[in-house]
Protein backbone atom coordinates (compact mmCIF):
# COMPACT_ATOMS: atom_id res chain seq x y z
CA UNK A 1 0.00 0.00 0.00
CA UNK A 2 1.12 3.73 -0.71
CA UNK A 3 2.30 6.05 2.00
CA UNK A 4 -0.75 8.19 1.28
CA UNK A 5 -2.99 5.18 1.27
CA UNK A 6 -1.37 4.01 5.12
CA UNK A 7 -2.11 7.64 6.24
CA UNK A 8 -5.97 7.49 5.07
CA UNK A 9 -6.23 4.19 6.80
CA UNK A 10 -4.97 4.80 10.17
CA UNK A 11 -7.17 7.70 10.05
CA UNK A 12 -10.15 5.66 8.40
CA UNK A 13 -9.45 3.01 11.34
CA UNK A 14 -9.69 5.48 14.59
CA UNK A 15 -12.85 7.33 12.66
CA UNK A 16 -14.64 4.09 12.81
CA UNK A 17 -13.09 2.92 16.21
CA UNK A 18 -14.64 5.85 17.56
CA UNK A 19 -17.89 5.59 16.45
CA UNK A 20 -17.97 1.58 17.71
CA UNK A 21 -19.87 0.65 20.95
CA UNK A 22 -18.01 0.65 24.25
CA UNK A 23 -19.18 -2.09 25.04
CA UNK A 24 -20.46 -5.51 23.52
CA UNK A 25 -23.88 -6.67 23.29
CA UNK A 26 -25.05 -8.16 26.24
CA UNK A 27 -24.08 -11.86 26.41
CA UNK A 28 -20.86 -10.77 24.14
CA UNK A 29 -22.46 -12.15 21.08
CA UNK A 30 -23.22 -9.56 18.03
CA UNK A 31 -26.84 -8.80 18.01
CA UNK A 32 -28.92 -10.81 15.55
CA UNK A 33 -30.03 -9.08 12.56
CA UNK A 34 -33.73 -7.87 12.00
CA UNK A 35 -35.66 -11.04 10.01
CA UNK A 36 -35.36 -9.71 6.42
CA UNK A 37 -33.20 -6.83 7.04
CA UNK A 38 -30.33 -5.99 5.00
CA UNK A 39 -26.61 -5.02 6.03
CA UNK A 40 -24.40 -2.72 3.81
CA UNK A 41 -21.24 -4.05 6.02
CA UNK A 42 -18.30 -5.64 4.15
CA UNK A 43 -16.64 -8.98 5.68
CA UNK A 44 -13.26 -8.32 6.31
CA UNK A 45 -11.09 -9.29 3.94
CA UNK A 46 -8.55 -12.55 4.07
CA UNK A 47 -6.42 -12.22 7.22
CA UNK A 48 -9.43 -10.26 9.42
CA UNK A 49 -8.26 -6.89 7.76
CA UNK A 50 -10.65 -4.41 6.83
CA UNK A 51 -10.30 -2.98 3.32
CA UNK A 52 -7.92 0.11 2.52
CA UNK A 53 -10.73 2.83 2.36
CA UNK A 54 -10.99 5.46 -0.91
CA UNK A 55 -12.55 8.07 0.97
CA UNK A 56 -12.47 9.50 4.22
CA UNK A 57 -16.00 10.72 4.30
CA UNK A 58 -16.66 13.40 6.90
CA UNK A 59 -13.53 11.85 9.19
CA UNK A 60 -13.13 14.72 11.46
CA UNK A 61 -9.08 14.26 10.89
CA UNK A 62 -7.94 17.40 13.68
CA UNK A 63 -9.86 15.79 16.24
CA UNK A 64 -8.61 12.34 15.79
CA UNK A 65 -4.42 13.66 14.97
CA UNK A 66 -5.18 16.11 18.18
CA UNK A 67 -6.21 13.09 20.11
CA UNK A 68 -3.09 10.68 19.03
CA UNK A 69 -0.60 13.58 20.10
CA UNK A 70 -2.54 13.58 23.39
CA UNK A 71 -2.08 10.08 23.50
CA UNK A 72 1.85 10.07 22.61
CA UNK A 73 3.17 12.50 25.35
CA UNK A 74 4.95 14.23 22.85
CA UNK A 75 4.78 17.93 21.55
CA UNK A 76 3.93 16.67 17.89
CA UNK A 77 2.91 19.50 16.13
CA UNK A 78 1.51 17.31 12.67
CA UNK A 79 -0.61 20.85 11.27
CA UNK A 80 2.58 21.95 10.24
CA UNK A 81 5.33 19.02 9.92
CA UNK A 82 5.14 15.97 7.58
CA UNK A 83 7.58 13.98 9.96
CA UNK A 84 5.14 14.83 13.35
CA UNK A 85 2.42 13.75 11.08
CA UNK A 86 3.59 10.70 10.28
CA UNK A 87 4.96 10.12 13.80
CA UNK A 88 1.34 10.72 15.08
CA UNK A 89 -0.19 7.94 12.85
CA UNK A 90 2.69 5.58 13.67
CA UNK A 91 4.21 5.58 10.53
CA UNK A 92 7.57 5.63 9.09
CA UNK A 93 8.50 9.30 8.86
CA UNK A 94 12.30 8.44 7.90
CA UNK A 95 13.68 10.51 4.92
CA UNK A 96 13.55 7.23 2.28
CA UNK A 97 9.73 7.29 3.28
CA UNK A 98 9.01 10.95 2.92
CA UNK A 99 10.61 10.80 -0.83
CA UNK A 100 8.29 8.14 -1.97
CA UNK A 101 5.34 9.85 -0.68
CA UNK A 102 6.57 12.78 -2.58
CA UNK A 103 6.88 10.78 -5.61
CA UNK A 104 3.59 9.60 -4.71
CA UNK A 105 1.97 12.88 -4.59
CA UNK A 106 4.21 14.07 -7.96
CA UNK A 107 6.60 16.35 -6.19
CA UNK A 108 8.30 17.86 -9.18
CA UNK A 109 11.19 19.90 -6.90
CA UNK A 110 14.40 18.45 -5.89
CA UNK A 111 14.23 15.38 -3.28
CA UNK A 112 17.73 16.57 -1.89
CA UNK A 113 16.20 20.10 -0.41
CA UNK A 114 14.63 18.29 2.09
CA UNK A 115 12.91 21.42 3.93
CA UNK A 116 11.14 22.55 0.75
CA UNK A 117 9.98 19.26 0.32
CA UNK A 118 8.81 18.43 3.47
CA UNK A 119 7.11 21.84 3.93
CA UNK A 120 5.00 20.68 0.36
CA UNK A 121 4.29 17.79 1.23
CA UNK A 122 2.27 18.70 4.80
CA UNK A 123 0.64 21.09 2.54
CA UNK A 124 0.03 18.41 0.00
CA UNK A 125 -1.43 15.90 2.35
CA UNK A 126 -3.67 17.60 4.03
CA UNK A 127 -4.93 18.80 1.17
CA UNK A 128 -5.23 15.52 -0.15
CA UNK A 129 -7.06 14.60 3.26
CA UNK A 130 -10.01 17.23 2.87
CA UNK A 131 -10.30 16.10 -0.90
CA UNK A 132 -11.38 12.94 0.43
CA UNK A 133 -13.55 14.00 2.78
CA UNK A 134 -11.57 14.57 5.87
CA UNK A 135 -12.72 17.89 7.68
CA UNK A 136 -10.04 20.02 8.57
CA UNK A 137 -9.98 23.71 10.00
CA UNK A 138 -10.16 26.48 6.93
CA UNK A 139 -6.75 27.84 7.86
CA UNK A 140 -4.80 24.23 7.47
CA UNK A 141 -6.16 23.92 3.30
CA UNK A 142 -4.65 26.18 1.11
Amino acid sequence: MSIFGNIISKLFGHSKAEAAPATPPAGGAPAAPTPGATTTAAAPAAGGAAPAPTALKDVDVASILDGLVAKQGQKLDWRHSIVDLLKTLDLDSSLTARKELASELHYSGSTDDTATMNVWLIKQVLAKLAENGGKLPADLVH
